[in-house]
């Protein structure tokens, strides 16, 4: 059987993984709303709201996942470098507790939970009884472990440096606790805040209604008493009637107080005094420090004046909604949803057709305001504030209500074309093509994309091409407000041109050679060289006749063309005439290498498709075969000079022209 706090964590991390667990949101239960620590101060957890989840940054324990289960944070900044000690002592001396602890310097609390370089030391034994830190404990982070084990509860005391802050969690396995004291002491560092408490400034709101103060450091919120009573303001013009600060219903310390008065001060100097309140203190730090009674501030309170039409955001292209700002919230009830409190005239009629505020706490510093038909064109308008059907204008949160007649004036531009058109200059070598924007509608921003392999900001680029085929281009332009962007425009370079053609490659005697142009591009002139001493400028020319030569001959038959632009390209092919094309083995040869009747072989067989030639001697050996009429023997079998004699030969071939098979034999005599 496991015991009793292993179980707990186990179950803890599954409820974790499964979602089931309750987040923490009670104040000092998260790294961001943590307890400030006072170095001299001892900490007293009766108990700890239950809640879990889970931190995935516990350096060199297992998979690093751990459950912070009913945590609470401490947070506190280092100002002598030196050691930390604390104590963890459980009521219970059977609870076990579990703590991390994380210097945050330069961080927000809650990259703890992201950042595991955050993590300075900690301790997750199961040994129960007080943990912390002392000079005797482990150079180490404790995993979580058995009772039974008797794991380390102590860490060596680790180092801090002056100006780091830093952020503790103490977690506890088990729902069921009996609380814990938590006490700083024993190490070297200096964790106590040296500034004594003091209010540097202050600033009147709402016209003397209300003031805030800002503090040089921040204090408790449980020392600020909500009726105000620490606060009193000479001139005796009015009277402090409440005071609070700044996020305590988030966080246990401010750093801003505001103090509220019965009614508006009138426009002058005054001077705030700090003095007892009702819970016999002024405002304390987390130290018990306290800002001294009879501390005063100046208050200058200037006259209240209403909120004016601040400013307008310039309209973006074709809409119908205008984006207001202010300086001071607006009251979200004053501001009428049918948007009555508001004309707007100028180039195109306009009708308001509705409003509204972004709000939050019952205000908002941007009023969007609708209007119909949307803005398209070019223009200038006119936004005027006037009471609307709720009887009134604007309110701000000072309750100060414009004046109505207030007016903004705004610009529109037009919608935008991308469109374009290009000009093609054609060149045999290199072809360029200019484009070309109107730059209608106040066209101020041109992005060129060609082929998605080059770019351009002119309004008319000039774009050179060395190849010549199908181009693509596209536009997008922008008038700072408006922006579109063109199709694809797909631009054909017709100058693409390849000289080519087919023609008889073998021209026996008697026969005619036949020639077919292949060529590529607008082409629009053709002059054929046939190599005959015959010429012709048709596409498709007649068959030529080629006189049969004395010995085989090869003749170059040449084809040059020309495009559209005088462009010119040239195609040549060999033409192979023999002097004779009958197939025909010779009776006799003689291999002496003089030059004359050396070799052996199907003489003229240009004709002769799927050719094989054998020949044997008088024993019926086979001395030479070939299916290359062009391989001839030279009388030598097996590397040894052939004896004269009488050889058989069989010629097997079909006929190109008629594509009959022939089988021929015959002898031959090897004469030497």
């Amino acid at each position: 059987m496991l015991p009793k706090q292993i179980i707990h964590i186990l179950l803890a991390v599954f409820l974790v993984k499964l979602g089931m667990a309750q987040n923490c949101t009670s104040i000092g239960q998260n790294p961001i709303n943590a307890f400030p620590v006072c170095g001299t101060a001892v900490y007293n957890q009766g108990s700890v709201p239950i809640c879990t989840y889970l931190n995935r940054n516990t350096p060199s324990c297992f998979d690093n996942a751990y459950n912070y289960v009913n945590p609470f944070w401490y947070k506190f900044t280092c100002y002598q470098s030196g050691t930390l000690g604390f104590v963890i002592n459980p009521n219970d001396p059977n609870d076990d507790y579990n703590w991390q602890l994380y210097d945050i310097t330069g961080h927000i609390p809650e990259e703890v939970f992201t950042i595991g370089a955050l993590s300075y030391s900690g301790n997750w034994s199961g040994t129960p009884g007080p943990t912390g830190t002392s000079a005797s404990g482990v150079n180490y982070i404790q995993c979580i472990s058995l009772p039974s084990a008797n794991a380390p509860t102590f860490a060596q005391m680790p180092q801090l440096v002056a100006g780091h802050n830093y952020i503790l969690m103490v977690s506890h396995a088990l729902d069921i606790q009996s609380g814990y004291t938590l006490t700083f002491s024993g190490g070297t560092a200096n964790i106590v805040d040296p500034r004594l408490p003091h209010i540097d400034t202050s600033q009147s709101l709402c016209g003397g209604l209300k003031a805030s103060l800002f503090l040089r450091k921040k204090l408790m919120c449980s020392s600020l008493s909500a009726n105000g009573s620490e606060f009193t303001i000479s001139p005796p013009l009015a009277n402090v009637v409440a005071a609070s600060g700044a996020g305590c219903s988030k966080f246990f310390d401010f750093g801003e107080i505001t103090i509220y008065f019965d009614h508006p001060l009138p426009p002058g100097t005054y001077t705030v005094f700090i003095q007892n309140g009702t819970d016999g203190n002024t405002i304390l730090d987390n130290c018990g420090n306290n800002i001294q009674v009879g501390e005063s501030v100046p208050l200058v309170v200037d006259p209240i004046l209403p909120t004016p039409m601040d400013s307008i955001t310039p309209p973006v292209c074709n809409t119908d909604e205008l984006q207001l700002v202010f300086g001071t919230g607006i009251r979200c009830t004053s501001i009428s949803p049918d948007g009555s409190d508001f004309l707007v005239t100028g180039s195109t009629p306009e009708v308001v057709r509705g409003a509204r505020g972004v709000c939050q706490d019952s205000t908002s510093k941007v009023i969007y305001v609708y209007v119909s038909p949307p803005l398209q064109t070019k223009g200038t308008y006119q936004i005027k504030l006037a009471k609307g059907n709720d009887g009134n204008t604007i309110i701000d949160n000072c309750f100060q209500e414009t004046p109505a007649g207030a007016t903004l004036n705004f610009y529109t531009k037009d919608t935008v074309n991308a469109d374009f058109t290009y000009k093609i200059n054609y060149g045999c070598k290199q072809d360029t093509i200019n484009y070309f924007h109107d730059g209608r509608n106040d066209v101020n921003s041109w992005k060129w994309n060609f082929d998605n392999q080059f770019s351009s900001i002119l309004q008319n680029p000039s774009v050179i091409y060395t190849t010549f085929q199908q181009k693509h281009a596209q536009l997008t332009v922008s008038n700072g407000a408006c922006s579109a962007t063109s199709a694809l425009v797909l631009i054909p370079l017709e100058n693409a041109m390849k000289a080519g053609f087919e023609a008889t490659s073998l021209v026996c005697p008697g026969e005619f050679a036949y020639f077919n142009d292949n060529s590529t591009g607008r082409i629009v002139s053709w002059l054929w060289d046939f190599g005959n001493g015959s010429t012709s400028t048709l596409q498709a020319p007649p068959p030529q006749f080629y006189t049969p030569p004395r010995v085989t001959a090869s003749i170059t038959a040449r084809l040059t063309v020309k495009n559209f632009i005088g462009c010119s390209g040239t195609a040549v092919q060999k033409i192979t005439v023999p002097n004779n094309c009958n197939i025909a083995v010779p009776g006799a040869f003689t291999p002496n290498n003089d030059g004359l009747n050396d070799y052996l072989y199907p003489l003229n067989a240009w004709k002769a498709k799927d050719l094989l030639f054998n020949v044997y001697n008088r024993y019926g050996q086979l001395v030479f075969t070939t299916r290359d009429w062009n391989q001839k023997w030279d009388g030598r079998f097996k590397g040894q000079v052939a004896d004269p004699g009488t050889y058989v030969w069989i010629l097997h071939y079909i006929n190109s022209d008629t594509g009959k098979y022939v089988d021929q034999k015959g002898t031959t005599i090897l004469i030497r």
